[in-house]
C-alpha cells in the first residue's frame, strides 16, 4: 500500500490536471469568465502569437463588404479586480479568417477600441477558422489608460480541439449563445 505523502500528491498534481483537460466536458464545467470581487484574480494571460501587428484601425466592426463566415457579436467588460469599470480602456483584437488564415499584410480581422464610460465594449466579428495545431481562438491586448498590456487569448467552450491545444485555457473561455452568434468576456485588469 502507498502512503500519501505531501511530495507524492504534488508528484501527482500534474497527472490529475492532464486527466482534467482530456475529459470533454471539462470546459463546460468551468466559469466562462472571470468574476470580480474579494477573491478576484487578473484575467490570465496567454501567449501573443507570431501574427500581432501594430497601429491596427481604430474599429468595433472588423466586418468588411463580401467577407465570408459566420457573424458573431462579442461583448464584455474591462473592470478592476475590485469590480470597478475601466473607462478608455484599450482593446486590440485580432484573428484569423473563415479559412484560419491571418492577413500580415492589411488590417482585415484586425482592430482596436476603447471602452465606454462603464467599461463595456463591443465587438463585431466573424467566427475564427481553425489551422493545424490550434484550436478556435481570438487574440487580445488589454489596457487600462497608463496601464501595463496583458496580452492574452479567448477560446470558444464546446470545440473539439481544445483538449489537444497546448496554449487553451479553460479560464478564458467565453459564454457563447445557444445559436452561437455572441459571445460575452469580462476581461479583469489590475489596477
Amino acid at each position: 500500500m502507498t502512503t500519501l505523502t505531501r511530495r507524492r500528491t504534488l508528484q501527482a498534481a500534474p497527472l490529475v490536471g492532464l486527466a482534467l483537460l482530456s475529459r470533454p466536458s471539462f470546459a463546460a464545467e468551468v466559469a466562462p469568465t472571470p468574476a470580480c470581487g474579494e477573491d478576484s484574480h487578473p484575467t490570465a494571460p496567454n501567449a501573443e502569437g507570431p501574427f500581432f501587428k501594430p497601429s491596427t484601425p481604430n474599429r468595433a466592426s472588423l466586418l468588411e463588404p463580401g467577407m465570408k463566415g459566420d457573424r458573431l457579436v462579442v461583448t464584455g467588460q474591462v473592470l478592476t479586480t475590485g469590480c470597478k469599470p475601466i473607462a478608455n480602456a484599450l482593446l486590440d483584437f485580432w484573428h484569423a479568417d473563415h479559412e484560419g488564415v491571418y492577413d500580415n499584410t492589411g488590417f482585415k480581422l484586425r482592430g482596436h477600441q476603447m471602452t465606454d464610460a462603464e467599461g463595456r465594449f463591443r465587438l463585431e466579428t466573424i467566427l475564427p477558422g481553425l489551422y493545424p495545431g490550434r484550436t478556435r481562438h481570438f487574440h487580445v491586448k488589454a489596457a487600462a489608460p497608463g496601464g501595463k498590456v496583458l496580452t492574452t487569448q479567448l477560446y470558444f467552450p464546446g470545440e473539439r480541439f481544445n483538449a489537444r491545444d497546448g496554449l487553451f485555457r479553460p479560464d478564458l473561455v467565453m459564454a457563447i449563445s445557444d445559436d452561437k452568434k455572441a459571445a460575452q468576456f469580462n476581461f479583469i485588469l489590475q489596477a
